[in-house]
């Protein structure tokens, strides 16, 4: 039998607070003893993010206050971007003992290496002079990169090496007590990358460039080598038998078949749901993107490593022409537009999901301007109800998802709207829609239902939090990135 997880253990008392309602943590699915459990766990990371990190809040808080002088944003939205700010650091980031630290998601005890760097590119845009929010940051890559020596197909992960995990019962070719959850999705290997090169460009500092980040770039490039060829090379399977779909992968737990394109294989989407078609079109034009980077950084901090740049440089050229040769198609209405997936032998999948990387949010990943004719016409389609996932109601429209039910529009769907937009009507509509749409918590949530956004899934979601403060970032002019 395939390795399992454990149930794990958790300690401390259960706080008299409201954090965690309407989250993902599922009473109802769980089990009552499995949710009580991870209440404790979570209740204690609020205890220690908010005694950790009381002096960074300080240092955010005069940072937002610089960033909305002389704005003409309503005390509302300045309202919101303050608490959204202050959310990340005051809720989720735990320092470690040693030089590394660790970001919970929000609402579920655990570190997602694409949530986790999702939830700091924002804090990049900011002036630090002290450094600490920069010693912060990088403590956080450093924590990201190790887990990826741990294990590459390890979508989140334990902040101790305690057995907890989302399911005890999924199976998979390995397991270890770090893993929560062991969806192996392609875009989780990309945002540690993307938030290390970031944090290089904006900060100067190299220090994160030693020998345990090159030995995690080539084990991510392994990764990528091999799941190019997935039906021949590749090991890993995924089953939780729960009677959800999309929770599981089909043929033994190893994904629908697939033919050689020259893009990477993922068995998972950005919303942890299955891909329907095993190469995802936005999560691999988010690797081309980072591989680029990767040749940038390699060529700078370790030029003795010939063989490793030639085979990044190869990587990327062949997972682009993939995607120019099987990732195009002509839509009657758009015309030529991207496929979300597809699986090179003849099948593709037109829709967007709300989750970064999206369609929509290519110009926002770096993989093209927003001008790009393809996009353009992707863009229109993916904010159309063509797209199955595109969702209007009584009281906001916009882009939802699959992982969440008919009807469910995402905070973070449109702050990635009015950060791809150079409508000024439009991005001012989409901060119409953030303010009444918070349901009166001065926060964002994942998905509220058009039609009432007083009923919404997961009240503590950090990620979606950063995303819309980029978006204010952007619309009073103080955007870097």
């Amino acid at each position: 039998m395939a390795p399992q997880c454990s149930s794990g253990e958790g300690n401390g008392e259960i706080l008299d607070n409201d954090v965690l309602k309407n989250t993902s943590l599922d009473k109802e699915l769980m089990g009552d003893d499995t949710y009580l459990r991870l209440r404790r766990i979570t209740d204690n990371i609020l205890k220690q993010a908010a005694r950790d990190n009381a002096e960074l809040a300080q240092l955010i808080d005069e940072s937002v206050d610089q960033v909305l002088q002389n704005t003409n944003l309503s005390e509302k939205l300045q309202r919101m971007f303050r608490k959204c700010m202050l959310n990340t650091i005051t809720t989720t980031l735990v320092q470690k003992e040693d030089d590394s630290a660790f970001l919970f998601t929000g609402d579920i005890p655990a570190m997602w290496l694409r949530d986790s760097g999702g939830q700091l590119r924002v804090f990049l845009n900011l002036e630090d002079p002290s450094g600490k929010l920069h010693d912060a940051i990088g403590a956080v890559i450093r924590q990201q990169f190790r887990y990826i020596l741990l294990d590459p197909y390890t979508n989140a992960f334990n902040f101790a090496a305690d057995g907890n995990c989302w399911s005890a019962i999924d199976r998979s070719e390995r397991q270890n007590p770090w893993s929560w959850e062991r969806k192996y999705e392609l875009d989780s290997l990309c945002f540690p990358v993307e938030l290390a090169y970031f944090y290089w460009k904006q900060t100067k500092r190299t220090d994160l460039f030693d020998g345990d980040f090159l030995a995690a770039v080539k084990e991510l490039i392994r990764v990528f080598r091999v799941e190019q060829h997935h039906e021949e090379q590749s090991e890993y399977f995924f089953i939780r038998d729960n009677g959800i779909e999309q929770d599981t992968l089909p043929n033994e737990g190893r994904g629908t078949k697939v033919g050689y394109t020259g893009m990477i294989w993922s068995g998972f989407r950005p919303s942890d749901d299955a891909c329907e078609y095993g190469y995802l079109l936005p999560a691999n034009m988010f690797a081309v993107v980072i591989l680029g980077y990767l040749q940038e950084i390699v060529a700078a901090f370790y030029p003795d490593e010939e063989e490793l740049l030639v085979t990044i440089t190869a990587i990327r050229a062949e997972v682009q022409a993939g995607i120019e040769k099987f990732g195009i198609v002509e839509h009657p209405t758009y015309g030529d537009i991207y496929a979300y997936e597809v699986d090179g032998l003849g099948n593709y999948n037109i829709m967007d999901d709300t989750g970064v990387p999206s369609l929509l949010s290519l110009p926002y990943i770096k993989y093209c301007e927003i001008d790009d004719p393809i996009y353009q016409n992707t863009r229109r389609f993916s904010l159309s109800m063509d797209n199955r996932y595109y969702f209007e109601g009584k009281a906001a429209k916009g882009l939802g998802s699959p992982h969440t039910p008919p009807g469910y529009v995402w905070h973070m769907g449109l702050a990635i709207q009015g950060l791809t937009s150079t409508d000024a009507n439009e991005c001012q509509e989409l901060l119409a829609l953030f303010e009444t749409t918070d349901a009166g918590t001065d926060l964002t949530h994942e998905g509220f239902l058009a039609d009432d956004p007083n009923v919404y899934t997961r009240e503590w979601f950090s990620w979606s939090n950063s995303i819309f403060c980029e978006f204010i970032l952007k619309e009073v002019g103080k955007l870097k990135l």
